[in-house]
């Protein structure tokens, strides 16, 4: 096996690992676009894996890199001869960049993931400031700022919205609303259609 076709296989072995570090990250947008909102929480376990994946990533992009830039010894150089002097796709610098390009948007998605969601944000007319109401969700599944905008879309489909924010971090979503055209009942179900949970609320 030649040096270039080691760098191939770990290339891919890197896009492998990038793509496993993000799925936690990218089915809440494949749920928004297939309908199915209530399976954005299916990969949640990744979550705690997360840093390792990426290590595993970076790492083997890395030595992937270090396979094909290292100069080669007069062994590998006798030896290391196609017919037509051609290299594979695979093998090459340019499919390497391509892989490593693509994995550092996988392993940066949860910071633009927002991109994808349209915007529902609405101007709430308010008639009577005795109906506004606030309350705190305790949310189990988020892992990343891409489920926060998952939660944040789908309260905000809601009538009676008025703001709406939550942390992966906190676990928690806190909401402010009219509670004459919703309540804290209909927030809940929003929440718990994405597939993450509400556990306590007041």
């Amino acid at each position: 096996m030649t040096i270039k076709s080691k760098s191939g296989k770990w290339a891919s072995a890197g896009l492998v690992s990038a793509l496993a570090s993000s799925l936690c990250c990218i089915t809440p947008i494949l749920a928004l676009i297939s309908g199915a909102s209530g399976a954005a929480s299916t990969f949640s376990w990744v979550e705690p894996i997360r840093p390792y994946l990426i290590g595993i990533t970076l790492l083997t992009l890395a030595f992937a890199w270090y396979q094909i830039l290292k100069p080669k010894t007069k062994e590998e150089i006798e030896c290391d001869c196609d017919d037509d002097g051609k290299l594979p796709f695979i093998q090459t610098k340019r499919f390497l960049g391509i892989v490593t390009l693509f994995a550092a948007l996988m392993l940066a998605f949860p910071y633009y993931s927002d991109i994808f969601y349209p915007v529902n944000k609405k101007e709430v007319v308010i008639v009577d400031s005795s109906n506004i109401g606030n309350a705190s969700f305790s949310i189990k599944g988020m892992t990343c700022t891409s489920c926060e905008v998952h939660v944040n879309h789908a309260v905000n489909e809601l009538d009676g919205i008025i703001e709406v924010n939550s942390s992966y971090k906190k676990a928690n979503a806190t909401v402010k609303f009219d509670n004459s055209k919703t309540s804290i009942e209909e927030i809940e179900k929003a929440i718990n259609s994405t597939g993450y949970k509400v556990t306590d609320k007041k």
